[in-house]
């Protein structure tokens, strides 16, 4: 049996979703950013220039989830950049800290697709499954 995606997409109503997975949890959200980074653009396309700290909170650890793509989302909109690198350097009780990079969003070399609103709390699941773990998150697009 072959290795699973990282990620891969659903239709959800108005909305799109997307079920991650990563041996850790760390890589578990840094493939959620990637994931959603894909829905609004190639992450192939977008070189690693410029590099932002992230240090956020959440109540628990679905809630820190959301908390960082839609993070990731605002700098998105106030950089005007997009990201392909995230790094986690720490992650736990209910804090996160790390960086992503990138660089200025230029419409004539990235492919931008649909733009992200935010991360919802709809339906959201985080867990341990087999030796791995899985999160479905909604996006508002």
């Amino acid at each position: 049996m072959g290795e699973l995606p990282a990620f891969e997409l659903f239709e959800h109503t108005a909305d799109t979703g997307m079920r991650v997975r990563g041996q850790d949890l760390k890589e578990l959200f840094a493939n959620a950013a990637l994931g959603m980074i894909s829905i609004m653009a190639d992450p192939r396309a977008v070189n690693q220039t410029n590099s932002l700290p992230v240090d956020i909170e959440g109540e628990d650890l679905p809630g820190l989830l959301v908390a960082w793509l839609n993070e990731i989302i605002y700098l998105i909109e106030a950089k005007e950049m997009l990201f392909s690198r995230f790094e986690i350097d720490r992650l736990g009780a209910g804090k996160l800290a790390g960086a992503v990079a990138g660089e200025a969003i230029d419409p004539t070399r990235h492919d931008l697709r649909a733009q992200i609103k935010a991360c919802t709390y709809h339906e959201l699941k985080l867990g341990k499954e087999d030796s791995h773990w899985v999160a479905e998150v909604i996006f508002d697009v």
